[in-house]
């Protein structure tokens, strides 16, 4: 990856977000998109949104839930595609400061943050689908595209001069307008005079920059100029090593707001996707839907918990680590490195007292298992690193981790860096030849 700028370096070391789809929508309890998916009344949608008015808000409660994770950053949806806003807005009277709520969601929600040391992002919906203009374009509707486009502008300058220091700033919905008609890069040009420091995601042009992700070699498939400082990959992970990039997914199945009868994924299936991200050398933004009251699911947060108990552990293996892959470890689980130490997250636990792993080069020093606290004994030759001393149980109920302390940053010998269905074909013919050249089972011919 190219160097990434100090100011930016906290993202890479984080590694787990919090996503917060809220709006008037949950109350109908069918996504964030029941305006547009469902082709709802415009009009009753409007009504529905001003009327709606959450009783136990509390952004306090949202960043320690968000803590107790284990998460370090959270990005909140100030305006989705419905057009409703979440802030003290001039531009527009359909906002949460106007109509019932009286309150100025996005302020209390930053604060929150702040106290509790996790860094601020703010998501910004392009598309408005009360607004006929940003179907029509600039050719069939010049003026109305002009105020359109404008009232984005003015948005987005209000987020980022009201309310301090803004570290992500989240674009979706540009679909279904090219960059040059929305003016992206006028648009980031304007942001970055206002926040230098500021992160901006990959979603200011169509088609995005997120979507190429999940074909290969996108890059040449896809050429030209990419805006954005990091990628977002949705609902799955599509890393590239030469860039910033987080994973978006939800909690549930599908849908990112508030859906009564969703189906919620398991807290190791969701703490897969965070030590997967890791391991690739991204990051892992979890989205929740809070309820119309703005209360949190009571399994989101149940899930959460666990990975943060998960964390408060093995969290040396998931922060500000590299990618690992040093040697070959899928028949156990993955690796990340940091500094001299290679980390073995193990996924699957065979309930053998010992674990070989082939291929480190590098003389181990030391080896802990994380979980415990216990130290294993290592026996360490050219091709093979043995350690022994494992409990007979799993001693967590999620992934244990096993800390190899290195003379030296982990490197792979010869056979670490040869790999099954990528790896040195001579190299695999000499290992097949050490036990003959036939079809016999002795491997000698007949």
């Amino acid at each position: 990856m190219k160097a990434v700028p100090a100011h930016w370096q906290w993202f890479n070391q984080s590694r787990f977000g919090l996503f917060i789809h809220w709006g008037p929508y949950s109350v109908y309890g069918r996504g964030e998109q029941a305006l547009n998916r469902e082709f709802l009344d415009q009009n009753e949608y409007a009504r529905t949104a001003c009327d709606w008015n959450p009783k136990h808000y509390d952004p306090a409660v949202w960043a320690s839930v968000a803590k107790n994770a284990g998460m370090k950053y959270a990005v909140l949806t100030t305006r989705h595609h419905d057009g409703y806003c979440l802030w003290n807005t001039k531009t527009t009277d359909y906002s949460s400061m106007q109509q019932a709520p009286k309150q100025d969601f996005v302020r209390t929600y930053v604060d929150a943050c702040r106290a509790a040391g996790l860094k601020v992002g703010l998501y910004y919906s392009l598309i408005d689908f009360r607004l006929p203009a940003w179907f029509r374009g600039p050719e069939k509707d010049p003026t109305g595209w002009q105020q359109a486009k404008q009232y984005i502008f003015d948005q987005v300058r209000e987020l980022l001069t009201q309310y301090g220091k803004i570290d992500v700033l989240w674009f979706d919905g540009i679909w279904p307008r090219p960059a040059a008609d929305v003016d992206s890069k006028g648009l980031l040009s304007m942001i970055r005079s206002l926040q230098p420091d500021i992160l901006v995601n990959d979603r200011l042009e169509w088609p995005q920059f997120s979507w190429y992700w999940q074909f290969e070699n996108w890059k040449k498939r896809y050429p030209g100029e990419y805006l954005g400082d990091f990628g977002t990959p949705e609902q799955g992970i599509y890393a590239d090593p030469d860039y910033l990039w987080e994973s978006c997914q939800t909690a549930v199945s599908r849908l990112w707001g508030f859906t009564r009868g969703e189906r919620w994924r398991s807290a190791e299936e969701l703490l897969f996707t965070l030590v997967k991200c890791s391991c690739l050398g991204g990051n892992f933004i979890l989205n929740v839907g809070p309820q119309p009251d703005g209360q949190f699911p009571p399994e989101f947060v149940e899930r959460t918990a666990a990975i943060g108990e998960w964390l408060k552990v093995h969290g040396e293996a998931i922060y500000n680590s590299e990618p690992g892959d040093v040697t070959e470890f899928i028949t156990y689980g993955w690796q990340t490195v940091k500094e001299n130490n290679l980390y073995l997250i193990i996924r699957f636990w065979d309930n053998r007292p010992t674990l070989q792993l082939v291929g480190l080069k590098t003389k181990v020093k030391r080896a802990t298992l994380l979980t415990t606290g216990q130290d294993l004994a290592i026996k360490q030759t050219d091709k093979e690193l043995v350690l022994s001393g494992l409990p007979p149980e799993r001693p967590t109920a999620l992934y244990p981790v096993i800390r190899l302390e290195c003379a030296a940053k982990p490197e792979p010998n010869e056979w670490g860096k040869c790999r099954t269905w990528r790896g040195d074909n001579e190299f695999l013919a000499r290992w097949a030849e050490s036990r003959g050249t036939s079809v016999w089972a002795d491997g000698k011919p007949r």
